[in-house]
């Protein structure tokens, strides 16, 4: 990408109307932070860790912590230094990199989460085949497609963002380098930017939200025609907390960026719900309800406490 802007450097004015309450944010937003990796580490090991876990479900569930985790790196610890006093400044390369993989993450767990969706739909209308169909090849390649498409989907987004001229101002009115708060300070047109930005991300985003409803709507379907009621108790334990997870994550996302003239408080609100409320939460919603889950976390804290001591 050739850079054809005057622009060396970007300053971060970080969330709208907070100027004196950082410190309080830190502490505030720190522990969110720490429980985002926390948690979803401790999935991560689970599933890698329980052979009862080598399912499809637990495999993508497995996949969902990684994007968790690396998608509030992104932009979490940037905001953690600008809240504590370190400077707000960011290169031009360092925002474009997290522009990038912050579209780059986002994409990947929409994409992954309509894939687990499917997954479910497989698992609950097709029981007696779902072994054939969601086999470990199926299931790689279901994983390695939601990088590549999430890879073109960013990687489009970023060169539109970045081949504009930046000549100043610098100030970007939000805690990181997105499309909403940089295209304000180009220097040309931006009206194919935002064009693409709006399809690209809220059409997109909507039309996977939308294949994942009638998913389960269909399941709903096949679980009310489940005679046991101990059968569609787990049917819909399992499949309420892969939804719950599901509006927790598009929620953000369309209201971002289908709005036709963005707010930036309330970007800046939901955000932040977006990078630390939501991946903390997938953790506490597929651990809580989900008794292998929590099978699996009891065994690795037992076997980490009974480690003799050398």
């Amino acid at each position: 990408m050739e850079n054809r802007s005057a622009v060396t450097e970007f300053i971060l004015l970080g969330i709208p109307h907070t100027e004196g309450l950082e410190p309080a944010l830190f502490v505030l937003f720190l522990p969110f932070y720490a429980c985002t990796l926390l948690g979803n580490a401790s999935i991560l090991t689970a599933v890698l860790s329980s052979t009862r876990l080598h399912t499809p479900m637990y495999f993508f569930l497995g996949n969902l912590s990684v994007f968790d985790m690396s998608f509030s790196s992104v932009t979490c610890p940037k905001m953690l230094l600008y809240l504590v006093g370190l400077s707000p400044l960011i290169s031009y390369q360092d925002c474009v990199s997290q522009l990038f993989f912050f579209h780059f993450l986002g994409s990947i767990e929409c994409f992954l989460y309509t894939v687990m969706a499917y997954d479910r739909f497989t698992a609950v209308c097709y029981p007696l085949r779902y072994t054939v169909i969601m086999n470990p090849r199926i299931c790689v390649a279901l994983a390695v497609g939601t990088w590549l498409l999430g890879c073109v989907h960013s990687g489009i987004l970023t060169w539109l963002t970045f081949t504009l001229p930046y000549c100043g101002p610098n100030e970007v009115d939000h805690f990181f380098c997105d499309i909403p708060a940089l295209l304000p300070l180009a220097c040309a047109d931006t009206s194919l930017a935002q064009r693409v930005s709006f399809t690209n991300v809220g059409l997109i985003s909507l039309v996977c939200f939308l294949l994942i409803l009638v998913s389960y709507m269909r399941i709903s379907i096949s679980i009310l025609r489940i005679p046991s009621t101990e059968g569609r108790r787990r049917a819909f334990s399992t499949c309420s907390a892969h939804l719950i997870a599901i509006l927790c994550a598009y929620g953000p996302i369309i209201t971002v960026y289908l709005q036709p003239t963005p707010n930036p408080m309330l970007g800046t609100v939901v955000q932040i719900l977006m990078n630390l409320v939501g991946p903390m939460l997938n953790p506490l919603i597929y651990t809580l309800r989900n008794k292998e889950v929590k099978s699996a976390l009891k065994k690795i804290l037992h076997w980490t406490n009974h480690i003799p001591e050398i």
